[in-house]
């Protein structure tokens, strides 16, 4: 745990590749390459951030990973064990009272469900500079520059299970998501949950306009907040680059960055010790907001955060095999896209949480559940509640579950809270409780709230807020046990007003054995409600307990001005939810369904040629995606989802073109990223969006010299290029790429794209087009093969 003072404004350091290239060094290979071949540069550029009044210095290891490095001279560990000494030289050389943060940067390759890096492949890769900064000394562990909330979680994960270090966990933000659809709440939400000791913001943006980043995530936050701004944005001044903010003008919104709630600050690109030098002026006698806790109930995917108790929440219970004849059928036969497809339809009914209980003795459950996790979070943004009797199943689970999930569940037994709440714990996941203990379920609600309590209070030993903690008072059948319905009842005003946590209840069980089951369902739950219920587990393919919930949070003042009442019942996509899963082929695209897609564009064939199946269906049903994605309504994963699909019936169509189409009309684009730079997931996302568009990518990689792009350009007869650049220092190499192409093959457009430019800095560099993100980049392409055809 890192215990910072209550008032003081701490400061990192700046930047390490921006302030060495203006210092004249110039920079042949990687920054991090420097630990080795010019330490003293390293040493002398620590030495100085520390001068000017830095509490913590970043070793120079940013992004040094082995995926990396496999194709350079050095090792993780040689890189990282240079870095870690230098910084802690530097600072027993000043005599300052500093610590050492080892810096973990983005691994440069996405994460499956979006790319080819598995969860678990990245966790690896973090673990080994994890450990290696650890023996070398390094005093906390920097996660830094991340727009993946997932590959967040792995670092962390790795941090927390091979260190006893602290962690801060700081995010790159583009307005207010990051690029994989991650929101300001859901970031607090996710990290908090997992246990960094601090979280924050760093690169991409200056600091005006991280400040209401700032303010925003104070609102959510229990912990302190860093926050590390770009010096302004980046421009071309003398054929150098430079940005457009002053050490002192950076010094004062550094300033207003603390009023909003930051209780560190540093800087990212273009900083430099002179920056750190005003900063440390003009915080000298500025003090820290107060940071309060926050009580709020909330469950998470990457994209989504609900709070419990803001209105009724519905979890939807039909993803359990228990009584449900189909399921099961697809359990067995290995049918996930039942399952997906029961999950769309939830959703769209109006869930706003999942339930997945894939509790068969005859299949390999654990398996099943991480797959199944995969799958759905691959195409919806809806949160999940892991539902499982087995302890190995929850804990797979939740470690491959991207966000903050609800564990179901842990009951009064001992023996049950001793394996559920250590996994809770280390996931950072919400957990129902279930008020049953070794004597089984009690007959009356003062038995059940006692049994509630002791979970609370135990939870609260294995150091669990109760804020995660939801209690389910337990739903017993009318036809048996109707005297005890009440008595449920009754358990849940107790639990709700006297321990002051939220409330769930699987509703449906109380009609077992009685007929018209639908009529004492929905009976039951509005007498839950009134009773103080947050969280009904039901069918949410009942339109009636749909209703009576909308109804019930317009009466009682959750549903501000009735606008989800009124816009729910007045919408005619209320009876157009497609009860059949019978998809068309452009839902199946817009809906990211891959197991039919290759049969249903083959059905489409006999009715339709190819081409008018591409131009009528596929085209078109990538727009309507592309279209939800600018509008924040889906993201990466659904958008890139979604071009996979098309993809597939792309191929299978091509096969039926006639020769002349299936070649003459497939534009080639040359992606690459430039000289320098080893971070390819900008161009990894450009380049599956723009296949599934039909155009023919020549992935140049990473790390590409000028005369390559040229050369590649001349001999493929190349009309379109796309240069990515993640880091400031080689922004540089881009324009020399540029400026090479506009003199020896001035027919070639260029579009430039990459978290540390912009439309400006774009223009600056002679760039033809500027695309802030792969769905830009398809505009781009259509733009430019328009006009040269």
């Amino acid at each position: 745990m890192l215990k910072l003072p209550k008032d003081k404004i701490l400061l990192f350091d700046g930047a390490m590749g921006t302030a060495l290239v203006q210092q004249n060094l110039a920079l042949t290979s990687l920054p991090p390459f420097l630990n080795i071949t010019n330490p003293q540069a390293i040493y002398d550029l620590h030495l100085a951030y520390l001068n000017n009044g830095a509490n913590f210095i970043t070793a120079n290891t940013f992004s040094i990973n082995s995926l990396k490095l496999k194709n350079y001279q050095y090792s993780c560990e040689q890189i990282i064990t240079a870095a870690v000494k230098l910084a802690k030289k530097a600072v027993k050389d000043s005599k300052k009272k500093a610590l050492v943060a080892l810096d973990i940067g983005p691994l440069g390759a996405l994460l499956a469900p979006s790319g080819t890096l598995s969860f678990e492949k990245a966790y690896e890769l973090f673990k080994e500079q994890v450990i290696v900064g650890v023996n070398a000394g390094c005093d906390l562990i920097l996660i830094e520059t991340i727009s993946d909330i997932y590959e967040a979680k792995a670092a962390i994960l790795a941090a927390k299970e091979h260190s006893d270090l602290p962690i801060i966990c700081t995010m790159t933000f583009s307005n207010s998501r990051t690029f994989s659809g991650t929101d300001i709440e859901t970031m607090v939400t996710v990290l908090e949950g997992l246990g960094v000791d601090i979280l924050g913001f760093n690169c991409s943006t200056g600091p005006q306009q991280m400040l209401s980043l700032v303010k925003e995530a104070r609102q959510y936050s229990s912990i302190p907040i860093l926050v590390q701004p770009n010096a302004g944005l980046p421009c071309i001044n003398n054929g150098k680059t430079e940005y457009s903010l002053a050490a002192k003008q950076f010094a004062q919104y550094a300033k207003q960055l603390v009023l909003a709630g930051a209780s560190l600050i540093g800087g990212c690109c273009g900083t430099t010790p002179e920056y750190l030098k005003e900063c440390h002026k003009a915080l000298v006698d500025i003090t820290a907001l107060p940071i309060t806790k926050k009580n709020e109930t909330k469950v998470a995917s990457y994209a989504k955060t609900i709070t419990i108790g803001n209105a009724v929440t519905v979890i939807g219970e039909r993803i359990n095999p228990t009584g449900k004849k189909y399921l099961k059928q697809a359990l067995r036969s290995g049918d996930i896209s039942y399952v997906i497809k029961e999950s769309i339809s939830q959703q769209e009914e109006g869930a706003n949480i999942l339930d997945i209980n894939l509790g068969l003795p005859e299949i390999n459950q654990v398996e099943y559940m991480k797959k199944v996790i995969t799958e759905i979070q691959a195409i919806q943004s809806i949160p999940l509640q892991i539902d499982s009797t087995s302890a190995k199943v929850i804990e797979q689970a939740v470690r491959i579950y991207n966000g903050k999930p609800l564990i179901n569940s842990v009951s009064g037994k001992q023996s049950s809270m001793d394996k559920i709440f250590p996994i809770a714990k280390k996931y950072g996941a919400c957990v129902l409780g279930l008020t049953l203990d070794d004597s089984g379920i009690p007959s009356t609600a003062e038995e059940r709230f006692f049994i509630a309590k002791k979970i609370i209070d135990t939870a609260h030993s294995y150091g669990i807020a109760k804020k995660n903690i939801l209690i389910d008072c337990l739903t017993l059948t009318a036809s048996a046990q109707q005297a005890e319905v009440l008595e449920t009842l009754k358990a849940v005003t107790m639990v709700k007003k006297r321990l002051g946590v939220k409330t769930v209840l699987g509703v449906s069980n109380v009609s077992f054995g009685l007929p018209h089951r639908d009529l004492l369902n929905k009976t039951f739950l509005a007498m839950a409600l009134q009773a103080g219920l947050d969280a009904p587990i039901l069918n949410t393919g009942s339109r009636e307990m749909m209703n009576i919930i909308s109804a019930f949070n317009v009466l009682n003042n959750q549903d501000k001005q009735a606008k989800t009442y009124i816009n729910k019942l007045a919408s005619v996509k209320v009876n157009t939810i497609n009860k059949s899963n019978n998809y068309s082929l452009a839902e199946l695209i817009k809906r990211g369904l891959k197991d039919e897609i290759v049969n249903k564009t083959t059905v489409a064939l006999k009715s339709k040629p190819a081409m008018t199946i591409i131009n009528e269906v596929l085209i078109p049903a990538l727009d309507e995606v592309g279209i939800l994605y600018e509008k924040a309504e889906i993201f990466l994963p659904q958008l890139i989802q979604s071009a996979e699909v098309a993809k597939q019936a792309f191929t299978e169509l091509r096969k039926h073109l006639p020769k002349s189409d299936n070649t003459t009309k497939q534009h080639k684009i040359v992606l690459a990223t430039v000289q320098g730079d080893i971070h390819d997931i900008g161009k990894n996302i450009v380049k599956v969006i723009l296949e599934n568009y039909g155009y023919k990518i020549v992935d140049l990689g990473k790390d590409v010299a000028p005369d390559t792009i040229l050369n590649t350009v001349i001999n493929e007869k190349i009309e379109l290029v796309g240069l990515s650049a993640l880091m400031t220092t080689t922004v540089k190499s881009m324009k020399q790429t540029i400026e090479l192409l506009k003199e020896k093959a001035p027919y070639c457009k260029v579009m430039v794209g990459g978290a540390v430019l912009n439309s400006e800095y774009a223009s600056m560099i002679k760039a033809d087009f500027y695309a802030k993100d792969a769905r830009e980049g398809v505009e781009i392409a259509r733009k430019v093969f328009t006009i040269n055809n």
